[in-house]
């Protein structure tokens, strides 16, 4: 039984290529709000 269940997952690898397609993106996403919020001029965020 539980071999027929591990059987149908993938593999480690797959899991973790998704975690990371995931991640990294979000990360960057993350990393530049935090510069655009600390690094721009105050001139500029005031469009938002």
């Amino acid at each position: 039984m539980w071999g027929d269940m591990f059987g149908r997952l993938p593999s480690g690898l797959i899991f973790t290529c998704t975690l990371l397609s995931f991640l990294i993106p979000y990360t960057i996403f993350k990393v530049n709000q935090f510069i655009h919020k600390h690094a721009d001029p105050p001139w500029k965020k005031g469009e938002d």
